[in-house]
């Protein structure tokens, strides 16, 4: 694989598409330390943070009798579907309150039909605001990982009604596995529009190497901390 970077060749923004040239050989390398990364990884991860999740579920059951794990179908690699897992952050009827708010609201619809999110989402319990900001709502997904599912790093899972939102680059989207964080999070997170997240995703695949996902990494870490808008 020979790629030729500008003067700061940490910047993923600066690799220009036309100028990545990878082989077959390169990719499978590149997937066989990338999964062994999300194994080790997520496998640690659950078992240091498994007393975080317990106790958050613990409180979501307690605050309104709900369910404490939130199950959405996503596509992922190859266009697949899976469970995406999450603590849920929502009111138990946020689905039907979802469809009066679109429904009576037209600034609102709008937002949502642009972003597929709404900034302030009445929806949204106080616990899981909190959990939101952090990102630990996104914890469960570490099984996804551990799984195949997803990866530690890759473009976020999408629900059927966002497919369209790619288009041709949808192609692009499925070539990779989905992941907890990735280039459009640690850039602007739910600052970036959603053309802006593809164009991202567009990028993260086809420039990936096993050393641009570390940097991704490590850049999760302070945007975490930071609370710089939400996963």
């Amino acid at each position: 694989m020979r790629i030729r970077v500008t003067d700061d060749p940490m910047q993923l923004g600066s690799i220009k598409l036309d100028q990545v040239e990878r082989t077959p050989s390169d990719a499978s390398e590149i997937d066989f330390f990338k999964r062994l990364f999300d194994i080790i990884v997520a496998a640690t991860a659950l078992v240091a943070l498994s007393p975080v999740i317990l106790l958050f579920a613990l409180l979501i059951r307690l605050q309104d009798g709900g369910k404490a794990i939130f199950a959405q179908a996503r596509h992922g690699y190859k266009g697949e579907t899976f469970k995406c897992y999450k603590l849920r952050t929502m009111s138990v009827d946020a689905n039907a309150r979802l469809e009066v708010l679109l429904r009576e609201d037209p600034a609102l619809r709008r937002e949502w039909l642009a972003t597929q999110k709404l900034q302030n989402d009445p929806r949204i319990t106080k616990l899981g605001r909190f959990l939101r900001k952090s990102s630990i709502d996104e914890l469960p997904q570490l099984w996804n990982v551990l799984m195949g599912e997803m990866s530690i790093v890759g473009p976020r899972p999408i629900v059927e009604g966002e497919i369209k939102k790619y288009g041709d680059d949808f192609r692009y989207f499925t070539s990779v596995r989905p992941g907890l964080t990735g280039l459009w999070q640690v850039e602007g997170r739910t600052d970036t529009t959603y053309k802006e997240r593809v164009a991202m995703d567009v990028r993260y695949a086809q420039t990936r190497t096993f050393w641009n996902d570390i940097w991704i990494v490590l850049k999760t870490i302070p945007a975490v901390l930071m609370s710089r808008g939400a996963f």
